[in-house]
């Protein structure tokens, strides 16, 4: 008999052997193998100890295979294969017409990093480059006082982002609207997170199979991966409340953002990650040092 830990490990060993790229929940062979293991078992996915010596069948063990060689011969993401992604252990639907959630904008509003910045003013927010609807949501839960809007450019996105409310039960607190940028949003918020398209030209030709199994919109930033960035950050202020924040992910391209906005007053935020991934903007030091390329 093969044990669950054991065919984990071998299905990690082919994984690391196929050369097949992780960032998409999970880091590292091993917890992707278990991922997707647990979930063609249809065992917790949070408690492989508890089962990581049940003894498998053959139909079982054969099973998990079939799935770890489309996950190496199609080089989908995981969570499209299983249809399922989970941020701060909320599980979302997510499919191929989204990107798979993965913002560390989640981690912020889990641990009340942003609630220095919020308070009684705090109603109305924005989770702007919804996608699948994953922040939005985490926002409704996280602030049970507040309205969220969640706006995409994408049809077929906020299609997924839908599941994702009516999922939760969320309908009554998020409304979702197809809009490019701030063009079709309404009125003003106190609260705007932004996880948007910021890879570089030079990045997204370098971005293996699973990355580019995702729609390119949700990822291109142009050639500094700052173009959907200043477009946001003009006409951003327009739609702040007095005491709004508007909170911006951008991934790995700092260094492009400051040279992008050199007289910008930013605080960068603290993840997982380190503390040059999501970046938080007052509307007061937009209005003073109007961002601008130099």
């Amino acid at each position: 008999m093969t044990t669950l830990i054991e065919l984990i490990e071998h299905s990690a060993a082919r994984l690391d052997q196929a050369g097949v790229a992780f960032g998409h929940g999970t880091a590292n062979a091993f917890d992707e193998a278990a991922w997707l293991a647990l979930w063609k078992l249809g065992l917790p996915l949070d408690d492989l100890d508890g089962h990581a010596d049940d003894d498998l069948a053959p139909d079982q063990v054969r099973g998990v295979e079939a799935l770890v060689e489309q996950r190496i011969a199609t080089r989908k993401p995981a969570a499209y294969l299983t249809g399922e992604a989970w941020l701060q252990g909320v599980p979302f639907h997510v499919d191929e017409r989204a990107i798979v959630p993965r913002s560390f904008i989640a981690e912020l509003l889990a641990d009340g990093t942003l609630d220095p910045w919020l308070g009684e003013h705090t109603r109305r927010v924005l989770d702007l480059c919804t996608g699948n609807g994953s922040l939005a949501v985490l926002a409704a839960m996280a602030y049970p006082d507040v309205t969220v809007d969640g706006a995409d450019l994408s049809a077929e996105a906020l299609e997924v982002a839908r599941l994702n409310v009516e999922r939760h039960g969320l309908q009554e607190r998020i409304r979702l609207l197809r809009s490019d940028g701030l063009q079709s949003v309404e009125g003003s918020y106190d609260l705007i997170l932004c996880n948007p398209p910021y890879v570089n030209s030079t990045s997204m030709a370098e971005l293996p199979p699973e990355y580019r199994a995702e729609p390119e919109l949700a990822l291109a930033g142009g050639a500094d991966g700052m173009d959907f960035v200043r477009a946001l950050l003009q006409v951003a202020p327009a739609r702040m409340s007095p005491q709004a924040v508007l909170v911006l992910e951008i991934g790995n391209e700092r260094p492009n953002f400051e040279r992008a906005f050199p007289r910008l007053e930013a605080v960068w935020l603290d993840t997982s990650a380190g503390a040059d991934q999501v970046l938080l903007l007052t509307r007061e030091a937009l209005v003073r040092q109007s961002p601008s390329s130099p």
